[in-house]
């Protein structure tokens, strides 16, 4: 397996189950995404896995990066009784048990060819906070969430994993679930500076940031655009890279999600994201047909997004 990365599409694709068919091996192949993500469609038994990652590499012919979202709680791919049962991030009491379930998750990741994974979630609880945040955040408290969300992407650096930081700027005052519908914000800028934005400007701000990444949420925040979604939006981009000052690897979240159903087709979901100033977009449904759509329009990624893919990159590199 070749270390050294060919320029890769910008876009992180899924498959459809636990093996590769011949013709996502032909498009794999043939297109060169960054990378993939898996989910409980994807995952059996530790071999089985062991051979996917494997396969997924080889398609591509280098070593890149293979995602999972293992938070613990309700949202982990991996499950008992092959895999402990771990608990959602509100119940960790101190930043030092937070890293500890980060400590067996990355260590459930490692064996597996595995190593991003999208965790912590820092998103800041309030009273309209929907479930499908819930128990997956921390608290109400930004510096309580920016201290354990901390100390959970340090445990998975530590590790050797890639954290994903989400859903950046912030997803908890959404009052519905964005897979379904686009959630809308209209909190004033100044209140959202001072809480939601501040896990992730202490996150972005932290010795370990660059190997950090973050995800974007499809929320509107009406006090810097009244009608896109932060995906798909350059002001809210500009705030996530010069207010919060993030100035690591930045992905979209799924676009596959019912909230960009009004903003075209996936192939301009994917386009739009990118254009607003993502570093790569995501797509999860792991549908030959709409990968194969996608897949004509994405470009290969830009040169500022590729530094800094390579500086998230590079003390897990170092330490391999």
């Amino acid at each position: 397996m070749s270390d050294i990365m060919p320029t890769p599409a910008a876009i992180i694709l899924s498959c459809s189950g636990l093996i590769l068919t011949e013709d996502e091996r032909r498009l794999f192949a043939s297109t060169n995404p960054l990378g993939f993500i898996l989910f409980k469609r994807n995952c059996d038994m530790p071999e089985q896995i062991r051979a996917l990652t494997k396969d997924l590499r080889a398609c591509v012919g280098w070593d890149c990066p293979i995602l999972i979202d293992q938070e613990g709680g309700r949202v982990q791919r991996l499950k008992p009784p092959l895999w402990q049962q771990h608990m959602p991030a509100q119940s960790c009491n101190t930043p030092e048990e937070a890293a500890g379930i980060a400590h067996y998750i990355a260590n459930d990741l490692k064996p597996l060819g595995i190593d991003v994974n999208c965790a912590p979630c820092v998103d800041v609880l309030c009273e309209q906070t929907h479930d499908v945040i819930g128990d997956r955040a921390f608290s109400d408290n930004p510096d309580d969430i920016a201290e354990k969300g901390l100390a959970v992407c340090r445990a998975y650096i530590d590790e050797g994993i890639t954290p994903v930081m989400k859903h950046i700027p912030g997803h908890g005052r959404a009052a519905s679930d964005s897979h379904l519908e686009l959630p809308i914000v209209d909190t004033p800028l100044d209140e959202l500076d001072m809480t939601d934005f501040e896990p992730f400007r202490q996150l972005s701000n932290s010795d370990v940031a660059p190997q950090i990444w973050a995800m974007v949420a499809h929320v509107v925040y009406t006090a810097l655009d009244e009608s896109l979604p932060a995906t798909i939006s350059k002001p809210v981009i500009h705030a996530i890279r010069k207010t919060i000052g993030f100035d690591g690897f930045l992905i979209a979240d799924d676009i596959s999600m019912k909230a960009l159903d009004k903003f075209g087709n996936l192939g301009q979901r994917a386009i739009k994201t990118l254009e607003a100033g993502c570093d790569a977009t995501l797509y999860c449904d792991g549908k030959l047909n709409e990968m194969k759509e996608i897949m004509r329009v994405v470009p290969p990624m830009r040169v500022n997004s590729l530094n800094r893919y390579d500086r998230s990159r590079l003390r897990r590199r170092s330490a391999a």
